[in-house]
């Protein structure tokens, strides 16, 4: 384990509560009495983070100061790069029902209206924010049509600070993807036994095509091993289900992969659409993941046309090398090149535009609805075939 880099800021910190079972029962009756904050899909999916200590060095919500240091400098108090703030909002209203010092149960509203408690965060700050401040700094506008934007924007004006005590995850942690839902702590005992030293990490929200495969491909040609880490937290409306697109990473490692190479794990984040910001936020929650090296491709985390195709990359020269001690692996747009006859990207093909095979969002949606399979030069026919199934409203997990 000790040949694995290190977690970002020297250590993993969960904040899952590692006790025996009868005392976490005991301080979950007690959670439940407490005052309560009902969380959203984006604060469940950063309570599993920290939980598991995939945030690692947080311990929490971060305090005004904290905030304020990462939307100014893009770096905590302690000066570790830090690029989007970790915070909980709720309601003026409720935010006066509460006092600095008290305990406040977090808890999940369950399908059937009942209220799950998962957690107690120590009290240490409550303060007012600007949310247009915040969308610029985190996301380059405060256009409201910009997912994170809206997400913001309707989210409380009141942001509560301080360590959490988690108790228990999410009921998705236990029911979503369990076989694959692998902690930091997990992942680098898994690579540790592997042997692997040098890991690249691959950030994934779509499924894979021939451009993704390429790629990752490449860097694992120098590489000890590949954590496929795709996120299935919450994504906007019109993003595939996140039980579809594992279904087509199983497929595709399982065909054309070196399964003693490859880890697929469940990354439990949800996408912010914060593109550069989140590039240097995914790369320090691999880091904590065990990985040594993480591909950063054209529009990280981008959403329309908010970010040009290669600001992931240039953020990055805004830390020094021993800020970031995980290593970003910066790719060209790649496609597949009819007279190269093989993928290939703008530093390697000399052919015209019209030789590529680049299809849009907007083409494959309406190809897979009309029951058309999608060019094996633009992805492969095992994925191809599950993303048909799930157009055409046949496909079943």
């Amino acid at each position: 384990m000790s040949r694995l880099i290190a977690p970002h800021g020297g250590q993993l910190t969960p904040c899952l509560l590692a006790v025996d079972e009868v005392e976490r029962a005991e301080r979950l009756d007690e959670a439940v009495h407490l005052p309560r904050v009902i969380l959203s899909e984006l604060n469940l999916a950063d309570l599993e983070m920290l939980a598991v200590g995939a945030l690692s060095p947080l311990l929490g919500y971060q305090c005004q100061a904290e905030y304020e240091a990462v939307l100014e400098t893009g770096r905590l108090l302690s000066g570790l790069a830090w690029t989007i703030p970790i915070t909980l909002a709720v309601d003026a209203a409720l935010a006066q029902s509460l006092r600095v010092g008290q305990r406040v149960a977090l808890a999940e509203r369950l399908a059937d209206g009942a209220e799950d408690v998962l957690a107690v965060l120590h009290l240490r700050e409550v303060f007012a924010y600007d949310k247009a401040r915040e969308a610029q700094a985190v996301f380059r506008t405060t256009d409201a049509a910009h997912p994170g934007v809206a997400r913001l924007m309707q989210q409380g004006e009141v942001l509560l600070a301080g360590p959490v005590e988690v108790l228990r995850l999410p009921r998705r942690a236990y029911a979503e993807f369990p076989d694959i839902r692998y902690t930091p702590a997990q992942t680098r005992a898994i690579f540790a036994e592997r042997g692997w030293r040098r890991v690249v990490g691959f950030q994934t929200r779509n499924p894979i095509h021939r451009a993704h495969e390429y790629i990752q491909k490449t860097a694992l040609e120098v590489m000890d091993g590949l954590l496929l880490h795709p996120l299935v937290g919450e994504t906007k409306g019109d993003d595939l289900p996140a039980v579809v697109r594992v279904a087509s990473y199983r497929a595709i490692l399982a065909a054309h992969y070196p399964q003693e190479r490859v880890l697929l794990a469940a990354f439990p984040a949800a996408m912010r659409y914060a593109g550069p910001k989140e590039a240097v936020f995914h790369a320090i929650a691999r880091q904590n993941y065990g990985c040594s090296h993480f591909i950063v491709g054209r529009d990280h985390a981008g959403v329309g046309s908010y970010y040009g195709s290669y600001d992931a990359h240039h953020i990055f020269d805004d830390y020094a090398p021993q800020e970031l001690a995980i290593t970003p692996l910066f790719f060209e747009h790649t496609f597949y090149c009819r007279r190269c006859g093989q993928v290939a990207s703008l530093k390697t093909c000399p052919h015209p535009r019209e030789d590529h095979v680049v299809l849009s969002g907007t083409q494959v949606r309406h190809m897979l609805a009309q029951g058309q399979p999608l060019p094996e030069e633009f992805t492969r026919p095992e994925v191809s075939a599950i993303l048909m199934a799930h157009a055409q409203g046949t496909w079943t997990a």
